[in-house]
């Protein structure tokens, strides 16, 4: 006999929609991160008398996100080491070199991600691995989820907004140059709108 809800009685209906699994999540969809609306930006001690703002003019990325469950799956943010600024132009200079970034030898800093795990009803923590001058180690980034809607004009896609940040050591990745001048601790902060595709 084909099996109906229709045939149940009410009782053993409702048991039925009690016992049967509910999935709270949509499926992951692609999203890019538009690149007008992508900045990175570092902070760094100077001989302790205040920090060095700057930040990376050049870069892209993409990862999965579902937009129920706030949950990041998969996806990398590529970095051109090369478009370092800190509005001083010798610095920049000195920055790009082997001192630093050696950005002739490693032209892209990446962040490949791992496991995302939420904290709150928009906020989390994204680990996952970051690749600078040749080094690979595991990094983890506070992240808050700030909007999740169809954009208001010109692509009117329906896009995600992302603050995110992190502390790294530099001197883990094997940039020691200058630790009695130059803060160990790098503050990096991403702020993101990634477009579904």
């Amino acid at each position: 006999m084909k099996f109906s809800p229709k045939r149940l009685a009410p009782a053993t209906l409702c048991a039925a929609l009690i016992l049967s699994p509910v999935t709270a999540s949509a499926e992951p969809a692609s999203y890019t991160i538009d690149d007008e609306h992508f900045a990175i930006s570092f902070q760094v001690m100077h001989l302790g008398y205040a920090n060095v703002i700057g930040m990376f003019t050049e870069a892209e990325g993409a990862f999965e996100y579902d937009s129920e469950t706030n949950d990041i799956s998969a996806g990398a943010v590529t970095i051109q080491a090369d478009s370092v600024f800190t509005n001083h132009e010798r610095r920049d200079d000195h920055l790009r070199s082997v001192d630093f970034l050696y950005v002739d030898d490693y032209p892209e800093i990446v962040f490949a991600v791992g496991d995302f795990e939420p904290t709150g009803d928009n906020t989390g923590k994204l680990s996952g691995n970051l690749e600078l001058r040749g080094e690979t180690k595991p990094v983890t980034l506070d992240v808050t989820f700030n909007k999740a809607a169809d954009y208001p004009f010109g692509h009117e896609k329906f896009t995600v907004g992302i603050s995110a940040e992190t502390t790294i050591k530099r001197s883990e990745w094997g940039i020691t140059y200058g630790l009695n001048m130059v803060g160990d601790e790098i503050k990096l902060q991403f702020e993101l709108e990634a477009i579904k595709e």
